[in-house]
């Protein structure tokens, strides 16, 4: 196995094919395989490849200062590495660790104006000043938001055909329940992942190695790694409140209500103090963020508290390396994963809706009678997502959906580890299912 296949392959060669393109941003948080996947599409789609990396190769950040045209930065590379060539029609120049750079994203309209390359950007969204970007860009650049593996490219890299993908979904779309073989062997998969995460390097370690050694290294240095880059990009905050966010974040999953407060990260912390903290968190791609709304109706934008919200990894591997060894052991050993009460569920399904394009929304009304996990729409109606570690009933679900003061709900999900089902009033999907909501969602719709 050479490489890990990723969706975003299939995205660069729809890119190219479109007569219409510009040049392209590809952000996301580090070491999600960006670089991996960018060099491959060139290499196979372009006679000639220019890669400059800004954070190794430190000569090449001046190409810019004698302004943007064109053909005055490919002088200015061809100065620097007179090896590179430049075939117009044939080449891709391909910049990458742009945040070491922002000069590079003014050149972008340059670029698109004149037609005769191709262009690729990527950076560490962690680094990434995107307002600078944004104003320096605005309409000359495409950007496509990367991600970790999601469980659809994690089946991929297990070696699974997109036909038994899409044989599944159809079960899903049908309401048919899986056969007892296509369940268990689906959840054993599922529990492999919500272990691993969907960091290419740890992915690629278990799949080649057949089991979980070093796989935990791995994950506590993405943490470590991540800690170091807080402290080497968080410019204008301050670093240290910006851990302390971080590093709590495992100890709110624990609670029950998994609500995040700032009163708790430190003793004395006042939320004044860590204004832009989580905000930081969340743009940079570590973080997912979750907000409880004023009330569940529709639309979802604009229709919360942004004072309240709970925090959950980007990366579901990322929550399982911060666990104390103890919780480990059980999870690798025994497979136990209801033992956290529930947050590596919540943070595996928050963490597949985002990778869906949804942003994400909680409830809890004032009494603390109705509670909500998730939620979703389709075109016209707004959909509670319940997520059960168990096979508890559903209160909040049903009177979500019963009770006529929640007029834009006519139906729920409950994800759980029980197969395909509906009760008239709310479908249960299996958690390794949920990659497939989206789809689900808009083909039922039309249906």
């Amino acid at each position: 196995m050479s490489r890990l296949t990723r969706k975003i392959d299939s995205f660069l060669i729809d890119w190219k094919n479109n007569s219409e393109r510009r040049p392209l941003i590809v952000k996301g948080a580090r070491q999600i395989g960006k670089t991996d996947a960018i060099s491959h599409f060139a290499k196979n789609n372009y006679k000639s490849v220019v890669e400059i990396n800004f954070v190794l190769q430190k000569q090449y950040k001046d190409i810019f200062d004698d302004g943007f045209e064109v053909d005055t930065i490919i002088k200015n590379i061809s100065l620097k590495n007179p090896d590179f060539e430049f075939p117009a029609g044939e080449t891709l120049i391909f910049f990458d660790e742009i945040q070491d750079c922002i000069n590079c994203a003014t050149s972008l309209k340059s670029f698109k104006i004149d037609g005769r390359f191709d262009v690729i950007c990527s950076g560490s969204l962690m680094g990434i000043n995107y307002n600078e970007i944004e104003s320096n860009s605005v309409g000359y650049k495409e950007d496509y938001e990367m991600y970790s593996l999601d469980f659809e490219e994690y089946l991929w890299a297990k070696g699974y055909k997109a036909e038994q993908i899409e044989e599944l979904y159809q079960k899903l779309r049908t309401k048919t329940a899986l056969s007892t073989v296509e369940y268990d062997v689906m959840l054993e998969n599922f529990r492999e992942y919500m272990v691993l995460g969907g960091m290419p390097e740890v992915v690629f370690s278990f799949i080649t190695q057949k089991n979980y050694s070093g796989t935990l290294k791995l994950q506590k240095q993405l943490l470590l790694d991540y800690e170091e880059d807080i402290t080497k990009y968080a410019h204008g905050l301050d670093k240290g409140r910006i851990l302390d966010i971080y590093r709590k974040i495992p100890v709110f999953l624990g609670k029950d209500n998994k609500k995040f407060q700032i009163s708790k990260v430190r003793s004395g912390a006042r939320s004044r103090d860590y204004v832009g903290t989580v905000d930081w968190l969340n743009n940079a791609g570590i973080i997912n963020v979750c907000y409880c709304m004023s009330s569940p109706e529709l639309p979802l934008k604009g229709n919360y508290n942004p004072d309240n919200y709970k925090i959950y990894y980007r990366d579901t591997g990322l929550l399982v390396a911060s666990l104390d060894e103890e919780a480990q052991q059980d999870l690798r050993n025994n497979k136990n994963f209801n033992t956290y009460k529930g947050a590596l569920y919540e943070n595996m399904v928050a963490d597949m809706l985002v990778k869906q394009g949804y942003n994400l929304y909680f409830y809890r009304n004032d009494k603390g009678t109705i509670e909500m996990d998730f939620f979703v729409r389709d075109a016209d109606s707004l959909i509670p997502v319940e997520v059960k570690a168990n096979n508890a009933s559903t209160p909040s679900l049903n009177s979500l959906i019963e009770k006529d003061d929640y007029g834009d709900i006519k139906y729920g999900i409950k994800l759980a580890n029980k197969n395909i089902g509906f009760n008239g009033k709310f479908y249960t999907i299996p958690y390794f299912l949920t990659f497939m909501l989206k789809r689900f969602l808009r083909d039922n719709f039309l249906d």
